[in-house]
């Protein structure tokens, strides 16, 4: 078996796949598993990624299945461990992104590590410690109205200080541009003062291979796909992927299933309306007890066959607020996901199998309710999307798990050019 390089705990089902197409590319054979596996498991692979949906559960739940992630890459012998989060750093005051990372850092018995969320092929930066999204703030942008997870500040080092008792610090980019040296100088000093977790600029992706060169000792690394690419070239991963899964195949039915209200999935859904049928899941249907999944099960079965049909619960943010203020914030998530995890589940039962899902919520409902295992990394449809393919009881399943930030307004018409 190849030794393992790279263990990575992801927070979500699309981060998971995001990443795991990083270490893919970079050349390193890759896994994704879906949970920890069972303790006699044997995989072949030089990075794995553990895929968790612990992103917006209460923090004690989120460390404890992140820890049990992490002690089984622990019994591979990693050489480096990973925590994966969102490029928008995705969390609340209470976590989960600070708790897991003391929780690592506790479990490995190391007292420094860094965060970096940057990922500058999707836009995100930092810069003095705060997060941007394209040209403007996090907390000026589209995460502002996030339902679960609303970003009101862009300070990473604010943020994080609030998530952890650990001393939270910054490491700004006129010490990045200067290379690994300065920086390995900039963290001698920091260590020295007490410092546990570096907030560490980036704004290209030279910036990350300089970070990764300057970390390189470090067991534990936490950040977005970005920090993965200067990881990779760090280590020296190869320069060519073979483990491309795309099959010459006829194409199957295919469907989209977005349950992300993002700006972005909101402007890929209206473009795909534009020329395609869909069938919206309205919350309060599902709260007033219709058949909302009969419904749209029956009228998806009408119309497979024909162009990729859209099921969608896409809303504003005033609908999503009002919405959250009726119903909870939790359960109103839940419906939906349950909603659309057991349409999936229908039209998979009826020959779908080639899927979008949108979301890193719905992505996580859908896969488990698809009961996968484990994913196969294919070809790439946009930064930090893959196509990606299971077995399943009904066949081999292609899947793209997208997060609702990522990928242009036409990115559910195009994607499937990539099978």
């Amino acid at each position: 078996m190849a030794p393992l390089l790279i263990g990575c705990v992801a927070d979500d089902f699309t981060g998971a796949t995001d990443v795991a197409n990083i270490f893919a590319r970079g050349g390193l054979k890759t896994t994704v598993l879906i949970g920890v596996p069972a303790d006699d498991a044997q995989v072949d692979a030089e990075a794995i990624v553990i895929a968790l949906k612990t992103r917006t559960i209460h923090p004690s739940l989120a460390v404890e299945e992140s820890l049990n992630a992490l002690r089984w890459l622990r019994q591979r012998h990693a050489q480096k461990y990973y925590f994966k989060y969102c490029s928008t750093f995705d969390s609340t005051h209470r976590g989960n992104i600070g708790p897991v990372t003391e929780a690592f850092l506790s479990e490995l018995d190391s007292d420094f590590t860094i965060a970096c969320p940057a990922f500058p092929a999707n836009g995100r930066t930092i810069y003095k410690g705060n997060l941007f999204v394209g040209d403007v703030p996090l907390n000026e942008s589209g995460m502002r109205n996030h339902p679960l997870t609303p970003m009101k500040d862009s300070n990473l080092i604010r943020v994080l200080a609030e998530q952890t008792k650990l001393n939270v610090s910054g490491c700004y980019h006129e010490t990045v541009q200067r290379g690994a040296s300065a920086i390995t100088e900039w963290a001698r000093a920091a260590k020295a003062e007490g410092i546990a977790i570096a907030v560490t600029d980036a704004l290209g992706n030279d910036d990350l291979v300089k970070i990764a060169k300057a970390f390189q000792g470090l067991p534990l690394f936490t950040g977005a796909s970005g920090l993965a690419y200067g990881l990779v070239t760090a280590l020296g991963g190869g320069v060519a992927n073979d483990q491309d899964v795309s099959e010459v195949r006829r194409p199957g039915l295919r469907a989209v299933i977005s349950g992300s209200c993002s700006v972005a999935t909101n402007g890929q859904v209206e473009t795909m309306l534009r020329d395609h049928e869909g069938y919206r899941i309205d919350v309060d249907d599902l709260a007033s007890g219709k058949d909302v999944v009969g419904e749209a099960v029956r009228w998806a079965k009408a119309r497979l066959g024909r162009k990729p049909i859209l099921i969608y619960a896409t809303a504003n943010p005033e609908e999503v607020k009002a919405n959250q203020e009726k119903l909870g914030v939790e359960a109103a998530g839940t419906l939906v996901e349950d909603a659309l995890s057991a349409i999936t589940l229908a039209l998979v039962e009826n020959g779908v199998s080639e899927l979008i899902v949108a979301g890193g919520e719905t992505s996580g409902a859908v896969v488990k309710a698809l009961d996968v295992k484990g994913l196969k990394i294919g070809r790439e449809i946009a930064p930090g999307v893959p196509w990606v393919r299971t077995d399943h009881k009904t066949g081999s399943l292609a899947l793209a798990l997208k997060s609702g930030n990522f990928g242009n307004s036409r990115f559910f018409l195009d994607a499937w050019e990539k099978l």
